[in-house]
């Protein structure tokens, strides 16, 4: 029975019939959704610009909701670690066999090759990057069948989120701005003797090839790995134990998500640890590099903020570590008048 039925029966009484009600066609439009799901706010307003029945729009994903867990974690770091070992010993062989490396090397003449052969140093870092997007990529699409770029934090500027600038250029001066902080923060900090940095700027054609490497591949492989992958997995596995351990949901999720800016931070800080001889001074300067580019991930909502100012902060090194190696170069100053 529906509130206009059209069956009216005059009950067998020869009682005349009630007035004839509008007609209702056979084909009833769809039942209405129920209260629950009805749209907030003025549904005579909503009604009226919005043609029956209506349809919710999908709420917008969670920028945390990855699909990968610990599991996935734990076989990409077997993946880098085997990969890696794999590309270095194929590189190292190829020099064996080429003669220009021992077969058996010491390892002050090992040291010595690497940081004056680009080719050997910049190139093998650079064929393991593109595994380790290849890893991301094959799970990620095949496995887990979800779009790689988005997947990994990279979208667009939201110009609504009103917590964060919503311009690209303003994320890149701010990271210029953030290693002239770096360089006045660490300017009294003495380096380690033969730092592996500094042995590998002593040759020219490497120093360059580094510093190309530190604009053009760096800020989008650090980027996508700390920010884009690790930040979003370690939130998920840390809030999923504190819930375990009875915390609230809300809280858990903040918990986790301040738990991974500052780990995120301190692995980022820790990767570069070797190349600048271990200096705590500088890695520390480096882990507060690494929060504050997670902060920032964080609060953008999008890996693409985090890479342009990670792109400012190398920029502005590159360049001056450019001009430095011209004036070296080219620089000749008068001698002194007796």
């Amino acid at each position: 029975m529906t509130f206009f039925d059209e069956n009216h029966s005059n009950g067998g009484d020869g009682a005349p019939e009630p007035a004839e009600l509008p007609s209702v066609h056979a084909s009833v439009e769809p039942a209405a959704p129920l209260f629950a799901d009805a749209p907030i706010g003025d549904p005579f307003s909503y009604g009226a610009t919005h043609p029956q029945p209506y349809a919710l729009a999908a709420a917008p994903k969670s920028d945390l909701e990855v699909p990968w867990s610990w599991g996935h974690l734990l076989l990409f770091i077997l993946f880098g670690v085997v990969s890696f070992v794999l590309v270095q010993s194929a590189f190292i062989t190829y020099y064996i066999l080429t003669k220009r490396l021992s077969t058996h090397p010491a390892q002050k003449e090992f040291q010595q090759f690497a940081y004056s052969t680009p080719f050997f140093a910049v190139g093998s870092m650079v064929v393991w990057y593109a595994l380790l997007f290849l890893f991301f990529f094959i799970t990620l699409s095949s496995y887990y069948h979800a779009p790689f770029w988005e997947s990994l934090g990279w979208r667009r500027l939201n110009p609504e989120n009103r917590k964060v600038p919503r311009s690209g250029w303003i994320y890149f001066l701010l990271g210029c701005g953030m290693s002239f902080v770096v360089m006045a923060v660490t300017a009294t900090v003495k380096a380690p003797e033969h730092a592996p940095i500094q042995d590998m700027l002593k040759n020219r054609t490497m120093a360059f090839a580094f510093m190309g490497m530190a604009v053009l591949v760096a800020p989008l492989v650090e980027e996508t790995l700390f920010r884009g992958y690790l930040y979003p997995v370690f939130t998920r596995i840390i809030s999923a134990i504190l819930r375990f351990c009875g915390m609230a949901a809300s809280q858990a999720t903040n918990t986790g998500v301040f738990s991974s800016i500052v780990l995120t931070g301190v692995l980022f800080g820790l990767m570069h640890g070797y190349q600048l001889g271990w200096s705590k001074a500088i890695v520390a300067a480096l882990i507060g590099v690494g929060i504050v580019l997670t902060i920032v991930r964080s609060r953008a909502e999008t890996t693409l903020a985090s890479f342009l100012m990670h792109l400012g902060y190398n920029s502005v090194i590159a360049f001056l570590g450019t001009i430095g190696l011209i004036f070296a170069k080219y620089a000749k100053l008068p001698p002194p008048h007796p």
